[in-house]
């Protein structure tokens, strides 16, 4: 029995914490694999300041607020460079504010891609970016045609979670999750919003992924003509990552919740309600580093880390809610998890609990 393809998930994925000091500096990971980022996703814990996520597709000094609708902005002094085991800061005081405390969320993609859609006839709109298969995991950028419209992602699998977002001006960031209802095809969520699950045919075509290509429809958020857009594209792969659904169990009686199985230690997890209103919540083994987990960062606000008592486990083979909060415990919910430690190595060696 196979259980996981990825031994050593900190060759893709890890989080970090640091404190800041406006002064330009290299920030190094301390997993078991070197590793150079692809996606930095940064956020000061301990100041009310807004996400700031880079990627080496659209360059360095270039960041996105998942908090707000603005267009890319460039700040020389924020991420400088994507090395080899980390990456390298300015002393702009988004990222690296003297005496605050800090986090960032890090993946690897690592291969270049471009795919001309008019020479390989996949897809109908031109992409480039960078990809890993083995990771399932791409970043990729296009320009929007207005027409309905297929865009190639490279992973050789059917993705089950993209994040869009317009890059030259205001726009919302529209979210596709498989586990999003039971026609994810034609739902969106806003990782900037609170809101609940949306219907709208026009941002994914009312049409699933392939292998191959994505879909876009026509809505301005996602397939403008002549706007540039990036997308972080995600598919499954088993030991390290997983975009999935479950079901709420808080019912006013103080039920502490649902046990969700991965298959892995998760690393980092983000979870957002599909059926009411709730913030994206977001942890991570860095923060805490014990259970019960309680320090909550949120993708839609740019508040302060708040540890007041939402109480999570991270366990050797998924999650377990003990809290009956209804942004993690009411309802359906999704989410995506990335792995510390596979539940059971390739060679058969068990993962454990914290």
């Amino acid at each position: 029995m196979a259980y996981t393809t990825i031994d050593d998930p900190s060759a893709f994925f890890q989080a970090v914490t640091y404190t800041g000091n406006e002064q330009a500096r290299d920030i190094t990971f301390t997993g078991n694999s070197d590793m150079q980022p692809d996606w930095v996703w940064a956020k000061i814990r301990s100041q009310a300041y807004s996400h700031r996520m880079f990627d080496s597709v659209r360059g360095t000094g270039k960041f996105l607020h998942t908090d707000g609708n603005d267009a890319e902005g460039t700040q020389n002094a924020n991420v400088s460079a994507f090395n080899s085991n980390g990456f390298s800061l300015g002393n702009d005081n988004g990222i690296n504010s003297d005496g605050d405390t800090h986090v960032a969320w890090n993946w690897k993609a690592g291969t270049s891609f471009t795919n001309d859609a008019s020479s390989t006839s996949v897809g109908t709109i031109d992409s480039a970016g960078s990809i890993s298969t083995d990771a399932g995991f791409s970043i990729m950028t296009y320009t929007g045609t207005g027409s309905n419209g297929t865009v190639a992602h490279g992973l050789g699998a059917v993705p089950k979670m993209y994040i869009v977002k317009k890059r030259n001006a205001t726009s919302q960031w529209y979210t596709y999750h498989a586990g999003n209802t039971a026609a994810p095809e034609t739902d969106y969520l806003d990782l900037e919003s609170t809101a609940a699950t949306s219907d709208s045919a026009v941002n994914w075509n009312d049409t699933s992924p392939t292998s191959t290509t994505f879909s876009l429809g026509t809505n301005s958020n996602v397939n403008n003509s002549g706007n540039t857009y990036v997308a972080y594209i995600f598919a499954e792969k088993k030991g390290y990552s997983k975009f999935g659904s479950y079901v709420g169990t808080e019912d006013g009686s103080g039920n502490n919740g649902s046990f969700v199985y991965l298959g892995f230690k998760p690393a980092f997890l983000m979870i957002k309600s599909t059926s009411i209103t709730t913030n994206w919540v977001m942890l991570d083994n860095k923060r805490d580093g014990f259970n019960e987990n309680n320090n909550f960062l949120y993708a839609n606000l740019n508040n302060v880390e708040n540890d007041g008592g939402y109480d999570l486990d991270l366990l050797s083979n998924g999650f377990k809610i003990r809290h009956n909060l209804s942004w993690i415990n009411e309802g359906a919910l999704i989410y995506m998890a990335f792995a510390e430690s596979p539940f059971v190595t390739s060679t058969g060696v068990p993962g454990t609990a914290r």
